[in-house]
């Protein structure tokens, strides 16, 4: 089939002389300004790149003419609360525009659960703690998971159990209730203060325990598999931990080993099993293994809490080398790879 051959910069759609522009500037620049898209417009552009075929070098320069007189044409520009506010005013009425003033003004974030993933963990509950449990749900399945084990761990344990379950047992959020939600924060929450998944619910459980301390993380546990044994299961099977590093092969290690700090290390081995201290010890030089013995023994007794914090953070590190295909972490059998 003949590749379609663009020769009238005329006939190219908006979208599509974006998407040239932005395929012209080169992958560096042009994630960068995908970062700034909403998920619509990614989807706009990427379909009108996908189907731009052929464009000749005329209708190239012709674009980017096209631009940088439009770019030029407006003079100097200064943006501002104040220009943003009145140019909006001239659009919408006074109610929606505060709407978006406060959010602009607020925590930062693109969303409504960017801004609350930046909010004081207690300032949010102290927040949720007077909240019905399955509204108190719904926001912690769509904040980050790091911030919501900050969050529950806060909650008073009752209802943090009762959240927990709402969690297990939810489905897809309608967009009306999303909404819903949205506007009483906005209006109850966000104004005094000035990232629907459809995946499984048991695995945002999962990471957000990951983000609990050792204790903590158990308590809720121990109390879960008297609600529900089934899920606790469940959640324990998804739970990513630092001795799950041992199914990481040695080259993944050797990468590991570079990107994590040695200190870490040493006190993260300090508190694991004999199987996770020779896996990393069996992927290091004979020197290099030595010495991590000798500070080991050195370094004495290790508060649990100090081995849990240095775990996770060579966990997270692993999950960040996961995500980029830099390690590969296999599951019991070594045949599935997760990424995080």
């Amino acid at each position: 089939m003949a590749q379609r051959v663009r020769e009238d910069h005329r006939q190219l759609t908006g979208p599509e002389k974006a998407a040239l522009l932005m395929l012209s500037m080169g992958e560096d620049y042009a994630s960068k300004l995908f970062a700034l898209m909403d998920d619509e417009e990614v989807k706009e552009v990427s379909q009108a790149m996908a189907s731009l075929g052929t464009v000749t070098a005329n209708v190239t320069e012709h674009v980017f003419a096209e631009f940088a007189e439009s770019l030029s044409s407006t003079g100097s520009m200064v943006g501002n609360y104040e220009n943003t506010e009145r140019l909006l005013m001239k659009v919408m009425d006074r109610e929606r525009v505060n709407q978006i003033m406060e959010e602009i003004r607020g925590p930062a974030g693109r969303t409504m659960w960017e801004k609350l993933s930046n909010v004081n963990e207690q300032v949010l509950a102290n927040y949720l703690k007077n909240e019905y449990p399955q509204t108190v749900a719904v926001i912690l399945s769509k904040i980050a998971s790091e911030h919501a084990a900050k969050v529950m761990a806060l909650l008073p344990e009752g209802f943090s159990m009762e959240v927990t379950m709402r969690m297990l047992r939810m489905e897809a959020v309608s967009k009306e209730v999303l909404e819903d939600v949205e506007k009483t924060l906005r209006h109850e929450f966000m104004s005094n203060l000035a990232r629907t998944s459809g995946r499984d619910s048991h695995e945002h459980m999962a990471e957000i325990f990951n983000n609990l301390d050792g204790p903590t993380e158990e308590r809720f546990l121990t109390m879960l598999e008297e609600r529900n044994k089934e899920s606790a299961e469940k959640i324990r099977e998804l739970m990513f931990t630092f001795e799950d590093l041992t199914k990481v092969d040695s080259g993944g290690i050797q990468t590991l080993l570079r990107n994590i700090d040695k200190e870490k290390l040493t006190q993260a081995l300090k508190g694991s099993s004999d199987q996770a201290k020779n896996h990393f010890l069996s992927n290091m030089s004979e020197r290099a293994a030595k010495i991590l013995r000798e500070d080991m023994q050195a370094m004495g007794p290790v508060r649990l809490r100090d081995v849990e914090s240095a775990q996770r953070e060579i966990v997270e590190t692993a999950k960040e080398l996961a995500n980029r295909r830099e390690i590969v972490i296999a599951d019991e059998k070594g045949e599935d790879q997760l990424v995080y």
